[in-house]
């Protein structure tokens, strides 16, 4: 019998910023211009190897809409790492960050708030109609206390090590308890076919 680590990543941000891109690149190695929209919430895991542990690392990818906020404490219980997403040709989306931000800081107890990694994703750098800079958003990131990507779901630039970045955090900063497997099966949570709006997941 093996022993195995749990940790659980979080995905906020606008609708149509590509969260559901994001996850889907780094589990699945896949990428889709056609989405269907998150109701509500999905995830996926992944068994991940690093610095000699195993680890099943869950993906939460969260409906960005006003809608769902109401689903906020259930999501964000039990998370090791919160990506706040925005879309650098979406002013609109990097201007919704500060609500996000926000929002996810009511979550965090506050004896955990100085040490939970939190990092800010600039997505979709492939498309040209950049309306968000990279110097305002590390400015923004800087100011907030978190960490900077720029990724693009399309092309799988900096995905990888967006995510490997929060599992390292999450490992330096906290003490991830290790429980017993009982098996060696692994499921994969695919996301949900329930009812959906097309849009584009760059």
């Amino acid at each position: 019998m093996f022993r195995r680590s749990h940790l659980k990543i979080l995905l906020i941000g606008n609708s149509g910023v590509g969260k559901s891109a994001l996850m889907n690149q780094y589990v699945n190695s896949r990428f889709s211009s056609r989405f269907r929209a998150t109701i509500g919430a999905d995830f996926l895991s992944k068994e991940v190897h690093i610095d000699g542990r195993t680890l099943i690392v869950q993906i939460w990818d969260t409906a960005g809409t006003e809608r769902f906020q109401a689903l906020g404490t259930a999501l964000y219980r039990g998370s090791d790492c919160c990506l706040l997403v925005f879309d650098v040709t979406s002013l609109y989306s990097f201007q919704a960050l500060e609500k996000w931000h926000k929002q996810l800081l009511l979550q965090i107890e506050p004896e955990e708030e100085p040490t939970f990694p939190i990092a800010i994703i600039g997505n979709k750098t492939d498309l040209e109609n950049r309306e968000v800079s990279s110097e305002e958003a590390e400015m923004w990131s800087r100011l907030h206390d978190a960490t900077y990507f720029e990724t693009s779901a399309k092309t799988a630039a900096n995905v990888q090590e967006v995510f490997e970045w929060a599992i390292r955090a999450v490992l330096k900063n906290r003490r991830v308890p290790e429980e017993p497997e009982l098996n060696s099966v692994h499921l994969e949570t695919k996301p949900s076919e329930g009812t959906h709006r097309e849009r584009c997941g760059c």
